[in-house]
């Protein structure tokens, strides 16, 4: 794994040395900061479900403002302190080792919003439709926060969300990144679905 672009580009991340981790792929990231481009750029960056830090590393190589990282697993919150650390990106970015469901309601008590919200839960656990649902009842963004969805084919997006929200889909091997707002932007409508 490496950063793919910005200040830290080329550089390698440090990585899991056990499987428990499922580490975004460079191909998926690279797809999801291309649609993205300039939308991450002094913007306050939620990494959900963080794993190694990956996405939201990314995003602070790519000029985010800040990112906070939520995670409960012990070696992923190494790895994201390692990483961080290494990049000299501690100083703009919070861990937090808490349960997602746990760390928005936290969020929430601190008044905290998010312009742009990453979310990669462990695939096909039902997380997806439980996190929305949290974040329906603890709003931590605003009327124009983007959220990214990483998950499988074999799991579609929950019913809860409404898809008019829904502005773009990529379709990368078995990968979908979904692409929401809570209200539909003309200036990022392209095509639905690309593969």
């Amino acid at each position: 794994m490496r950063i793919i672009s910005g200040t830290s580009k080329g550089r390698k991340l440090i990585t899991p040395k056990t499987y428990s981790l499922r580490p975004t792929s460079d191909r998926v990231k690279e797809s999801l900061f291309n649609i993205l481009g300039s939308e991450v750029e002094r913007k306050v960056v939620l990494d959900l479900f963080a794993g190694t830090g990956n996405l939201g590393i990314e995003a602070l190589s790519r000029g985010a403002e800040r990112v906070v990282f939520v995670e409960k697993g012990r070696q992923a919150l190494q790895i994201i302190q390692t990483n961080l650390n290494q990049f000299g990106f501690a100083d703009r970015s919070e861990i937090l080792p808490k349960d997602v469901n746990r760390a928005i309601g936290i969020l929430k008590q601190r008044g905290e919003c998010f312009d742009l919200i990453l979310m990669d839960p462990p695939y096909e656990k039902g997380l997806i439709q439980r996190t929305m649902m949290k974040l329906s009842a603890h709003p931590i963004y605003h009327r124009e926060s983007i959220l990214i969805i990483e998950h499988t084919r074999r799991e579609p997006l929950p019913y809860i969300l409404d898809e008019r929200n829904l502005f773009r889909q990529q379709k990368i091997g078995d990968t979908l990144l979904s692409f929401l707002t809570l209200q539909v932007r003309e200036d990022m409508l392209g095509a639905k679905t690309e593969s």
